[in-house]
């Protein structure tokens, strides 16, 4: 009896049909020559989940495994074709991969998780040098040649992303973030980096809280200064109401925001005090400091996949190959997830993708089959033996 491979077990939440339809919707697989999207896919998956750093370790590792390429639903591979394949194909089908993969994740990520809390930055992939150089010079900026990752990520018992998007690197944060859709009773923390007045108040309207920090040159009046707990005492300086003292900025500009402002400063040791902002205007100090201090675990996702994935290191030099190879490291990243929560595995994504690895092409329920049989063969000769004696 056939039993399938960690790697078909891996990519199970991945429906064949619907992923068809996608490469349908986009014309992708116009002029593939027998080496189609899903054959490009599942390529690309093998080298973020392999480790592999060339188009050529990508060809002698997978077509080692001929016998496996049936039941994956492709064939051996050419690192011509992949790299042909990556550099001309729309990278919209992998987008709508990934987004189909992470609103399955988010729905059971959220049945578990009590408040939403979702965590929003970016991430810079530096590219330079040969072919890099004709289409990211132009569009660098001061400390950053190559592209953006920007990532809202929803926070549970694991780092989830819920929205990508793949920008150049002079692409404003606040751009990115204006796309975002919003929910009402979820609270979102970003840096301040993503300082617009006019799309707080547009959180603050759906009923939605947000924390981040205020800028320097922020004019601010206050209205009310609030008394810090016995709890917060050191940690928190002061817990103000404060509100915007101008209507217009300058420059043609408008502040929506016209609803009290929350500005708590938190004490660090050896450091300058953190002035923090939030339309929440009744939870904790201390909470709220909390859901603030939470933004690391989207540092460290990036740091994650910077180290375990391959988004440093390209298999083309096209602006088309490197947006593909991004999308097919979250599109891994989330089926190690998925893996690990219907598996209900304890240790970490790290040790997981460790173990698959060296194991993405075993066949486990065989290996356990021949285990038992080779246990009850060994029991039917010890019965022998008195016998035999």
């Amino acid at each position: 009896m056939f039993r399938i491979s960690q790697f078909q077990e891996l990519i199970k939440p991945i429906s064949r049909a619907g992923f068809n339809q996608m490469a349908a919707r986009h014309k992708a697989d116009k002029h593939s020559k027998g080496f189609g999207c899903w054959e490009q896919l599942i390529a690309m998956l093998y080298a973020q989940l392999s480790g592999a750093t060339s188009l050529r370790q990508v060809e002698a590792g997978f077509n080692s495994q001929q016998t496996h390429h049936y039941h994956l639903g492709t064939r051996p591979i050419r690192r011509w074709a992949l790299a042909d394949a990556n550099s001309k194909r729309p990278t919209g089908v992998f987008s709508d991969m990934a987004h189909a993969l992470m609103t399955y994740v988010q729905r059971k990520v959220r049945r578990d998780a009590g408040e939403l809390l979702y965590l929003l930055d970016w991430t810079s992939i530096t590219l330079k040098g040969r072919h890099f150089d004709d289409w990211t010079r132009q569009q660098r900026t001061r400390n950053t040649q190559g592209v953006k990752l920007h990532l809202m990520v929803l926070k549970g018992e694991d780092t989830v992303p819920c929205e990508q998007s793949i920008t150049m690197a002079n692409v404003n944060d606040i751009d990115q973030a204006l796309k975002l859709p919003l929910q009402p009773g979820a609270r979102y923390v970003f840096d301040k980096g993503y300082c617009d007045y006019n799309w707080w108040a547009r959180m603050d309207r759906t009923g939605a809280h947000f924390v981040t920090r205020f800028k320097r040159n922020a004019a601010l009046r206050v209205e009310q200064r609030l008394d810090i707990g016995a709890d917060a005492a050191g940690g928190v300086l002061a817990d103000e109401i404060v509100g915007f003292r101008h209507r217009c900025p300058g420059g043609a500009r408008r502040n929506g925001y016209t609803q009290p402002l929350r500005r708590i400063t938190v004490a660090r040791p050896d450091k300058t005090p953190l002035v923090l902002a939030t339309n929440d205007l009744t939870s904790d100090t201390q909470a709220i400091a909390a859901h603030y201090r939470a933004r690391w675990q989207i540092e460290l996702y990036f740091k994650w996949i910077k180290q375990h994935l391959r988004v440093k290191q390209f298999l083309g030099r096209s602006h088309n190959a490197v947006c593909i190879q991004l999308l097919t490291a979250l599109i891994a990243y989330l089926l190690l997830v998925l893996y690990r929560r219907r598996h209900a595995r304890t240790d970490n994504l790290w040790t997981l993708l460790g173990q698959l690895r060296a194991t993405l092409f075993q066949r486990p329920q065989l290996e356990a089959l021949r285990h038992r049989r080779r246990r009850e063969q060994q029991q039917a000769f010890e019965r022998l033996q008195p016998q035999l004696l």
